[in-house]
């Protein structure tokens, strides 16, 4: 028998992005573009105003479907086979909003239940240990479970939008602009605690930031949007040797982060 036949399969990357244009009308957005995230890995896609980084990310989790090209998930096409399909891999990745966008007419506790109701499969025992695991993931206490989405702090609302996401121990977390809102301490916090919860659960990230203390602090891996297209994909160091005026700007008196040193892909 062959080497090559003793050789594990290859992991099909979590996302993989190939070709894909996006339009809003006559309005081209991005323009063949190609981005693979393999498993582990924590993306940082950093652009200008109005490059379209919201715009991937929307086509990333099924939100808008690209003009052209393919969008694979976990190996797998996500418009290529009905809103089903698409609803099945989206159990598969937790999203966290700018804002948090939090249920205000429900609790912090049922906010975090949501997800898990929605599979129908649980009954409410196990979702409440699953609720109060999540709180204490995100350093809560049961006691906040209680709480309106008005009565909490903009740092809180972060800590609870983001152990919403986690309600289904997804393999993808997207993050949009994670810590818009909040003052350096609670950014710095906040940052510590994502970082220390992937470290331990392995997922992907992929996030959208402008804010570069969030992204040394977390991405170990850049892409950058510019001109409709990705110009620059790959580690902290690859990505500031490219000459682009975008990067050169954006990342003017950036050292390269300790984080991007450490054994987290």
């Amino acid at each position: 028998m062959s080497a090559q036949s003793l050789a594990e399969p290859a992991v099909a990357p979590v996302i993989e992005l190939r070709g894909l244009s996006t339009r809003y009308g006559e309005l081209l957005i991005h323009e063949r573009i190609d981005l693979a995230v393999e498993a582990g890995q924590m993306l940082g896609l950093v652009g200008g105003s109005g490059s379209g980084k919201t715009t991937l990310l929307r086509v990333i989790v099924g939100l808008l479907a690209p003009s052209e090209g393919s969008v694979q998930i976990f190996g797998q096409p996500l418009f290529a086979a009905g809103a089903r399909h698409r609803h099945l891999l989206r159990r598969r990745f937790g999203m966290l909003f700018q804002h948090g966008a939090l249920f205000s007419a429900l609790p912090v506790y049922d906010n975090i239940a949501f997800p898990l109701r929605e599979l129908r499969c649980l009954d409410e025992g196990m979702i409440r240990d699953l609720v109060l695991l999540k709180l204490a993931m995100v350093e809560l206490e049961a006691r906040h479970g209680r709480l309106m989405p008005a009565e909490l702090s903009g740092g809180m609302v972060k800590r609870v939008a983001l152990a919403r996401a986690l309600a289904l121990e997804p393999e993808l977390l997207v993050l949009d602009e994670p810590t818009a809102g909040l003052d350096p301490d609670r950014s710095a916090s906040f940052v510590h605690l994502i970082r220390s919860l992937q470290k331990e659960l392995g997922f992907t990230v992929v996030m959208v930031t402008h804010d570069l203390a969030t992204l040394t602090g977390l991405a170990t891996r850049l892409a950058v949007l510019a001109n409709r297209r990705i110009v620059a994909c790959g580690t902290w160091p690859e990505v500031m040797a490219v000459d682009h005026p975008f990067i050169r700007n954006f990342f003017a008196g950036t050292h390269t982060p300790a984080v991007s040193q450490q054994g987290v892909r």
